[in-house]
C-alpha cells in the first residue's frame, strides 16, 4: 500500500440514532475528525446506502457540504464499484485509499480489498483475525493514528510524523491555514493531533517529534513559588504525562518545557533581555529591554526610591509577573500618579515597566527556526494621548485586559516608511537570533516598539509558539514546516553524536 491519499467514511461511523426521537445526530467525535480531515490535503468522502429516511439523508447532505466531503452512494450488493469509481474520480490509485466502516461483512470486505482499497473496521477488532487488507480501530478517534501508521509503513524514514498538542480553538486556526496536513508536506512532514485524554503510548508510537503549546495546558500557578516560577507552574496531568513519556522514550519535544518557563515569568524574561547590550554597536540603533521593577506590594514605603533606581518615571505600565496560565495574567494598568498604585487591581507580584511613547505602532516579530518575519500593527497611544482619550482626566489609572481591551490608537497610519525613525531590521534580526540561542526555542514571537526621541528599539513582550497569522500563509507555513524539520534533524544529529561518543 502507498501513502494514504483518499478516505471514505461510511455513515455508520459518523452518526448515532436516537430511538426515542427517531432522529439521527452527528457524533461529537466525528465533528473534530471531519474538521481535521477537511484540512488534511486528503481526498475525503462520505458513503451512504439507498433507502435512507429523509431526515438522515438531509443530514448527510448537510455534513457533506459543511466539511467539503464527496458523497459516495453505495450499492449494498457491490459497494466496491462505487469506491473504485471514487478513486478514479480522485485520480489516485486504489491502494492509497481506505474505507472506514463499522459494519462487518466478510464477503464485501474481501471484494473491496480485491480492488486495492484498505478497509478499516471500527469497534470490531476482536472479530477480524486473518483478513488481508483489513485493519481495525477501537473508536473513530483512533483513525488518524492508523493513517499515520499506514503512511509510516509506506514511506519509512522519508516522512517525519509531527504530533501536536494545543487547545481546539488554536488547532482549528492552524488547520484552516493548512499548517497541519495529514498528506506529507513538500519537506516530508505529516501531522497528527495528540489527545491528552487518551492513552499516550499508542499515539506516540507513530510520532517522531511533538510540537506543543504547553501554555494551553497550565492548570494552576502556586503563588507561593513566585520566586521560582519553574517550581510554581503546574501543568495538566496529561501534559505532565506527555513530558515524562518524551523523556523516557527519548522523543524530541518542540520545545522542552524547561525552555519555555522564562516566557511565563515577566520578571525572568526582562532579566534575560537586560543582556541585549551584548549585540549593540555604535553603527546601528540601540535595542534593549524596557526599564522595569518587580514589586511584591504597591504600598512599599520606598517605592519612589526604587522606581528612581530602576530608571523609571510615570507614567508606567503595570503587569502581573505571571504571563499566562491564570485568569488575571493579562490584567494590566497604566499608572500616571503615585497615588494610583493604591488598590490597583493588577495581581501581585507585579512588574512595573517603562511606558514608552512609540507613535502608536508596534512591530510584531516571529521567529520560525532561522527565519524572521514581522508585521506592523496599531498600538497604544503615546502617554499624553492615552491620558486624554481615557476620559478619566488623570484621576485614575487606565485598567485593561491586554487580550481583550488593549487601548489602541486607531487613527495611526501603519505606513512605517513615513516615520521619523525607521525600523532597523538588521539589529532586530540580530536580537531574534540572540534570543533564539539564549532561550533555546524553535518558534517564538516578540514585540518591538521604537521609542520617540531616542530611536531605541525596545522589546516589550516575548511569547512562545504564536499564531503568526499576520504573515501570509504562503510564506509563513513553509517556514513553519522548515523550522520543525530543522529542529528534528538537529536533535537526531546531536543524539547520534552523543551515542557515538558513548561507544
Amino acid at each position: 500500500m502507498g501513502p494514504v491519499k483518499g478516505v471514505v467514511l461510511d455513515e455508520s461511523v459518523l452518526f448515532s440514532v436516537d430511538d426515542d426521537e427517531n432522529s439521527t445526530h452527528l457524533l461529537p467525535a466525528a465533528e473534530k475528525m471531519l474538521f481535521r480531515l477537511q484540512y488534511s490535503n486528503l481526498h475525503v468522502g462520505i458513503s451512504y446506502k439507498e433507502g435512507l429516511c429523509s431526515q438522515k439523508g438531509a443530514l448527510i447532505q448537510h455534513v457533506a457540504v459543511l466539511y467539503t466531503l464527496q458523497l459516495v452512494k453505495l450499492d449494498v450488493s457491490c459497494p466496491e464499484h462505487a469506491l473504485q469509481a471514487t478513486s478514479s474520480a480522485w485520480d489516485v490509485i486504489p491502494d492509497t485509499c481506505i474505507f472506514v466502516t463499522s459494519i462487518l461483512d466478510a464477503v464485501i470486505c474481501r471484494n473491496i480489498c480485491s480492488k486495492g482499497w484498505t478497509v478499516v473496521l471500527q469497534g470490531l477488532e476482536h472479530t477480524v483475525s486473518d483478513m488481508s487488507g483489513v485493519t481495525t480501530i477501537h473508536k473513530l478517534q483512533d483513525l488518524l493514528i492508523t493513517l499515520s501508521r499506514l503512511n509510516k509503513m509506506a514511506l519509512g524514514d522519508s516522512v517525519i510524523t509531527v504530533g501536536y498538542v494545543m487547545k481546539w480553538t488554536r488547532e482549528k486556526d492552524f488547520l484552516k491555514r493548512g499548517a497541519f496536513p495529514t498528506m506529507p508536506t513538500s519537506n516530508g512532514l505529516t501531522f497528527i493531533s495528540i489527545d491528552l485524554d487518551l492513552p499516550l503510548i499508542p499515539q506516540l508510537q507513530t510520532v517522531d517529534v511533538v510540537l506543543h503549546k504547553a501554555t494551553d495546558e497550565i492548570s494552576s500557578v502556586d503563588e507561593g513559588q513566585m520566586l521560582s516560577i519553574s517550581k510554581g507552574v503546574i501543568f495538566s496531568e496529561g501534559m505532565q504525562q506527555l513530558d515524562r513519556c518524551m523523556k523516557h522514550l527519548h522523543y524530541h519535544l518542540i520545545d522542552p518545557l524547561e525552555n519555555i518557563i522564562p516566557l511565563l515569568d515577566r520578571d525572568a524574561i526582562q532579566n534575560i533581555l537586560q543582556d541585549l547590550d551584548e549585540i549593540n554597536n555604535p553603527r546601528s540603533c540601540r535595542i534593549r529591554a524596557p526599564h522595569y521593577l518587580k514589586v511584591s506590594k504597591f504600598d512599599e514605603p520606598d517605592l519612589v526610591e526604587k522606581l528612581n533606581q530602576a530608571q523609571l518615571s510615570l507614567p508606567a505600565i503595570v503587569k502581573p509577573q505571571i504571563a499566562c496560565g491564570v485568569s488575571n495574567a493579562h490584567t494590566m494598568a497604566v499608572v500616571f500618579k503615585m497615588e494610583e498604585f493604591a488598590e490597583l487591581p493588577v495581581p501581585l507580584p507585579s512588574v512595573i515597566q517603562e511606558y514608552i511613547d512609540h507613535g502608536s505602532i508596534v512591530y510584531k516579530f516571529y521567529v520560525l527556526g532561522e527565519r524572521v518575519f514581522y508585521a506592523v500593527r496599531s498600538s497604544t497611544p503615546n502617554a499624553a494621548s492615552l491620558l486624554l482619550s481615557s476620559g478619566n482626566k488623570g484621576s485614575s489609572a487606565v485598567i485593561f485586559d491586554s487580550l481583550k481591551s488593549l487601548p489602541v490608537d486607531s487613527t495611526t497610519s501603519l505606513k512605517s516608511d513615513s516615520d521619523e525613525v525607521k525600523l532597523d531590521l538588521d539589529i532586530v534580526t540580530s536580537a531574534a537570533m540572540w534570543m533564539r540561542g539564549k532561550l533555546h526555542l524553535t518558534i517564538f514571537g516578540f514585540d518591538v516598539v521604537i521609542q520617540a526621541g531616542t530611536g531605541d528599539h525596545v522589546i516589550v513582550d516575548v511569547n512562545y509558539l504564536p499564531s503568526f497569522k499576520e504573515i501570509p500563509n504562503e510564506t509563513a507555513i513553509p517556514a513553519f514546516w522548515e523550522a520543525i524539520q530543522s529542529s528534528y534533524k538537529s536533535y537526531k544529529y546531536s543524539s547520534k553524536q552523543a551515542a557515538d561518543e558513548k561507544n
